[in-house]
Parts: structure tokens; sequence; C-alpha cells
């Protein structure tokens, strides 16, 4: 398999070398970093090339870096089942650059380019309808970004004398903040390795 996937990734980078940042098989798996600007054109290539035939789009996400200049990576997952193959995108992109939408390709991207959206706040040109998808309207900031607090930005609650839904800045007593990091087995005979309470004896 790691053969034909370093056939496939040679077949890729010859024909489309000005896209192509970098090939790498790992795990079974052939990744490639394209460049944004040649997204498009790429992925149109992967799906009509007779060598590739990557039909069916499975998924797209992103990871968040927060410490790059380029802080994410917009992640494509396509199957070939002519070939019976799959291969996975990468495209590295900062901030507030936008990523070309690939809708006119595959139209399955729709939702999945919303949802990247919704979650880091990754802007797609050309997508025909760009808006939040899994959170509610007026929601404040991107879930999946790293910088993103756990607790949110506002909190939601239906309220009985107003009988309508308030949404409310989060605000959490002390109580909450205090975490307790000792082994949640306490009445384990067998404790691990720093996992000891303080000031016992072992």
């Amino acid at each position: 398999m790691s053969e034909a996937l370093q056939e496939l990734a040679a077949h890729i980078e010859t024909k489309h070398a000005a896209e192509v940042v970098s090939t790498a098989v790992a795990h079974g798996e052939l990744t490639v970093s394209v460049t944004p600007a040649g997204l498009v054109g790429f992925v149109d290539f992967l799906r009509t090339d007779r060598r590739c035939r990557f039909s069916t789009l499975i998924d797209i996400t992103a990871v968040d870096y927060p410490q790059r200049p380029q802080r994410f990576d917009v992640v494509y997952h396509f199957l070939s089942m002519y070939q019976n193959q799959r291969i996975r995108l990468r495209v590295a992109v900062g901030e507030d650059d936008m990523v070309p939408s690939i809708t006119d390709v595959y139209p399955a991207a729709n939702w999945f380019e919303r949802e990247v959206f919704d979650m880091f706040g990754i802007l797609f040109s050309g997508h025909p309808d760009l808006r939040r998808i899994l959170t509610d309207y007026g929601f404040r900031g991107h879930p999946l970004r790293k910088d993103f607090p756990t607790t949110g930005y506002t909190e939601v609650r239906y309220d009985e004398e107003l009988k309508r839904v308030v949404y409310e800045p989060v605000k959490l007593v002390q109580e909450y903040r205090q975490f307790d990091f000792m082994s949640p087995w306490e009445g384990a005979q067998y404790i691990l390795p720093g996992d000891e309470k303080p000031g016992a004896k072992g």
C-alpha cells in the first residue's frame, strides 16, 4: 500500500508541482500540502484525473496552531472508490486569510465549510451561503479555537418572568474554579505514583 501511495504522490507532484508544497506517506496515508491559491484547480484534478479519481469528499476540518504565523491548517479528506485509496490535503492559512471554496467542484463541501467557519472563524471566498451552522444566532467567538474560553462568553437560560430565552455574561462563583487533582480512586488500595495526597505516607 505504501508503494502505491508513493507512486500516487510522485504522479501528483509531476502534474501539479506549482501547487504542491510537500507530500508525505505515514501510517498508510498520503498527506499533500498545497497552496491556497491553487486549491480549487488541484481538487478538480484529484476528482477528474484517471490515476486519482477521488470522487468522494469525506470531510473538511481545521487545526489551530496559535503560535504559527499561518495559524490554521484546513484539512480535506478524499476517497477514491475506483482506486481504493484515500488522500489528505492540508492548506496552511493565516488568521485573516481567505480560503477558496471548493463547492463548485464538490457540492458536499457546502456544510463542511460552514462548520469550519463556525468553529474556527476561517472564511471561504466564493461560498454560496457562508453562515454559522452549529452555534446559535448571535453566538460570540469560534469554539474550536484554542484561545476560546471553555466556559464561553455567554450563558443561555429561559426566564420564567419574561417568558423568553435570555443571554447573560458567564458568571462563575469561586467554588467552581477550585480543582482537586487528586486520584479519583480515593478508596483504592493501590494509588498510582504521582497521585498520592500531600503529606501521605507511601
